[in-house]
């Protein structure tokens, strides 16, 4: 063990050595001295993904490139969100859509499917046209938009290589306004769950899963450009429109939080729930999520609600949303419009583990697929029973990574 830990604090990384390179040069060196080797980005994932018993590379301390184009942006492989979306800004540009967390790198983001919200918005990986790796014998392979093999690049998981390099799609920068409400009733959601994901660009449910009568919060983002807001689709959910700023968490100082209140402010400022500046959600905190076709969101809260009592003791919040489809193989949303059951837990793994089979047993009759950087059980054959492409991308690692190399546990698991 070398004393590295996730973010979250819950893993101990068991790599023998722990690389820092500070040039592309010097990456290619530790590359090419041989045995298990996987890259970490800014640490945050819940599970072994990016464990190895060989050399975990961290990207932190390379040079953080950004080549704003028009149309596009180039950035190097340790670039976060929250370094790219400045430089877009300054440029007049955007992204369509940002994570939670601006904290989070690109390359890492993309690597596990980790995605924003909105009925018409699709994964982060859906935005990359090209993805760049350091392969195992040391070379640079790019993958672009319109290659037979780009399907399986951006949603990698790790097992490609090293990515040195990504392109995203950009557009015209944009304002975005935020709305939270109160107490939106679970009758009025399950009557219409279409209505309450199209009242803004990006709609999320926070809950506790504590009352059987009402949600928490509802959460609306949505571009200033639509005009001025009306309220009467949330009022219709039984919802009050909140009296000051909230954290997504009950009870938690929401100073960390983006601003609210309906003011309208750059996109990079309110797509996100957290400010760059303060250390996002708890902290001490487990992760799990879920996606499944959307035409099931009522049944799938519904079976959520009826486990209730026993997965609420463990539970901070639960965030649901929405995601569109896409056309990358290993996306959590590939190839369906999904709904999106985001658990945030108290850090009691093993707590967490002994419920969380209740809880993937209420969602397997919608074809739940987990998150890839967050905690589950589903044993990796049923995980990789639910992606109709995993055989192309099994190909296309064996031909990328020949010996192995960027294998690890939870890969194998995966039989990838």
């Amino acid at each position: 063990m070398n004393g590295e830990r996730n973010w979250a604090g819950n893993l101990e990384y068991r790599a023998e050595r722990v690389a820092r390179p500070t040039s592309l040069d010097e990456l290619r060196e530790i590359v090419r001295a041989g045995g298990p080797l996987r890259a970490v980005g800014t640490r945050h994932s819940f599970n072994a993904i990016a464990d190895t018993t060989g050399t975990l590379v961290s990207l932190a301390d390379m040079p953080r490139e950004i080549d704003v184009r028009d149309g596009f942006v180039r950035i190097s492989g340790g670039v976060r969100y929250g370094d790219v979306a400045p430089a877009l800004e300054a440029e007049g540009w955007a992204l369509a859509n940002l994570a939670s967390l601006p904290h989070i790198s690109v390359a890492g983001a993309i690597a596990t499917g980790t995605h924003g919200s909105g009925d018409a918005i699709p994964s982060l990986a859906a935005a990359a046209r090209s993805v760049t790796f350091l392969t195992a014998a040391g070379d640079e392979v790019t993958l672009s938009r319109g290659d037979a093999d780009f399907g399986g690049a951006a949603v990698h998981l790790g097992a490609l290589g090293v990515v040195t390099e990504v392109e995203l799609d950009t557009e015209p920068t944009y304002e975005v306004e935020q709305h939270v409400f109160d107490a939106p009733r679970w009758d009025a959601i399950l009557a219409d769950y279409d209505a309450v994901t199209s009242l803004g660009d990006s709609v999320s449910l926070f809950t506790t899963w504590r009352s059987a009568e009402t949600a928490d919060q509802l959460w609306v983002k949505r571009r200033a450009s639509r005009g001025p807001f009306d309220a009467a689709g949330a009022e219709r959910l039984g919802a009050t429109a909140a009296d000051g700023p909230r954290h997504p968490i009950p009870g938690v100082d929401p100073a960390a939080c983006n601003e609210q209140g309906g003011v309208a402010g750059p996109w990079l400022d309110r797509l996100p729930h957290f400010r760059l500046d303060f250390t996002p959600s708890v902290g001490e905190e487990l992760q799990s999520e879920f996606l499944l076709p959307r035409e099931h969101a009522a049944d799938a809260i519904r079976a959520v609600l009826a486990i209730a009592d026993a997965i609420s003791p463990l539970l901070f919040v639960c965030e649901i949303r929405t995601v569109a489809g896409d056309e990358t193989w290993l996306s959590p949303s590939s190839h369906r419009d999904s709904i999106a059951l985001h658990f945030t837990w108290h850090r009691d793994e093993q707590a967490v583990r002994g419920v969380l089979p209740t809880l993937e047993a209420a969602l397997v009759p919608f074809t739940a697929r987990p998150h890839w950087g967050k905690v589950f059980t589903t044993p990796g054959a049923d995980v990789a029973a639910l992606y109709p492409r995993l055989d192309d991308f099994r190909e296309l690692r064996r031909a990328m990574d020949p010996d192995d190399r960027f294998q690890n546990d939870f890969t194998r698991a995966l039989e990838l």
